[in-house]
């Protein structure tokens, strides 16, 4: 190969810079050309572009979001769209992609493959965690701690005046999240999708306060996915039931994904962006990279797509007993 294509697609996750400039200097390392491609698939379809170098790539490991923008795209669902991504990876010389995102993100590699033969490598890219293949994604672990520090703001507010927070976290599918980030601020409560009893078991410890009297600061995190609902319909059922309960809701939505990235995640999108455009120059394709321990695995597209990722049950049971 002498030029490789890197974009992102999807919902950014701070790392996606880390990655892209590792992908660049994997490139130099083995003197290719990296194309740099706005956008996501709508860019492969455009044509819009950049020729990755120094200048574009310096300091951005530091910077979250991604310098490539990112994007959904309804025209690559399209056969028409996809004919006229591939005219453009044709004509531009691109002989391989790497690209980082979710599932989405993979089908999509995977139908260009399955059409036009294109060579691809996914790097996971998504803060919820829930990719298969991966002990870890890009995005994930600076979300925890985004999370973290914004509940750990919160309950001073609610430690001051005896207050019950319910406070919302992203994960739509999966739980990763607040599972995590209850643990580590000493949320007295965690619903997330995975657990189907979470909601009964924290309806009854508020029923023994409720009826006990008890006023005194207490957390519940929720993923933004939990099954029972969300947390504004959560906290008037509580408010409902106990009116003597000062509830107050905060939902941290985007804020989760923005921000810089920590170490971990800029070490970790550059061990992905490397080991991915290695794979490629070892003719390998139609995986996406993972990390299992120390270790750099490789999944299938198929496997990746088909099979989701949840928390352990373990951690779930360890997380009721720290309650």
């Amino acid at each position: 190969m002498k030029k490789i294509g890197v974009f992102s697609s999807g919902g950014d996750s701070p790392g996606m810079n880390a990655a892209i400039r590792a992908v660049y200097k994997a490139c130099v390392a083995n003197g290719i050309e990296a194309l740099g491609i706005y956008h996501g698939y709508n860019g492969i379809i455009s044509g819009e572009t950049c020729l990755l170098n120094e200048g574009l790539t310096e300091g951005i490991v530091r910077r979250g979001g991604t310098i490539l923008k990112s994007a959904r795209s309804e025209a690559f669902r399209t056969k028409e769209g996809r004919e006229k991504a591939y005219r453009f990876l044709s004509e531009s010389g691109i002989e391989g992609l790497v690209a980082i995102g979710g599932d989405g993100t993979y089908r999509g590699l995977k139908a260009l493959r399955d059409e036009f033969n294109i060579p691809a490598i996914g790097i996971p890219g998504t803060i919820d965690n829930d990719l298969y293949g991966t002990e870890y994604t890009l995005g994930y672990d600076t979300a925890v701690n985004t999370a973290v520090e914004c509940i750990d703001r919160i309950m001073d507010t609610a430690e001051s005046h005896d207050r019950m927070f319910f406070v919302e976290v992203m994960g739509r599918d999966a739980g990763f999240i607040a599972l995590n980030a209850g643990m580590a601020t000493g949320a007295g409560g965690i619903l997330i999708p995975e657990d189907p009893n979470d909601w009964a078991e924290l309806y009854a410890v508020l029923e023994k306060r409720g009826k006990a009297g008890v006023k005194e600061p207490f957390l519940v995190v929720v993923s933004e996915g939990e099954k029972a609902g969300n947390a504004f319909y959560l906290s008037e059922e509580i408010k409902t039931k106990y009116p003597n309960f000062d509830v107050k809701v905060s939902v941290l939505g985007h804020i989760q994904r923005g921000g810089a990235p920590t170490w971990f995640d800029r070490v970790l999108g550059g061990k992905m962006g490397v080991s991915a455009v290695e794979a490629l120059l070892q003719g390998k394709t139609d995986l996406a990279v993972g990390i299992k321990g120390e270790e750099m695995v490789f999944t299938p597209f198929e496997q990746a797509v088909k099979l989701h990722r949840i928390p352990d049950s373990e951690s779930i049971r360890i997380s009721k007993i720290l309650r």
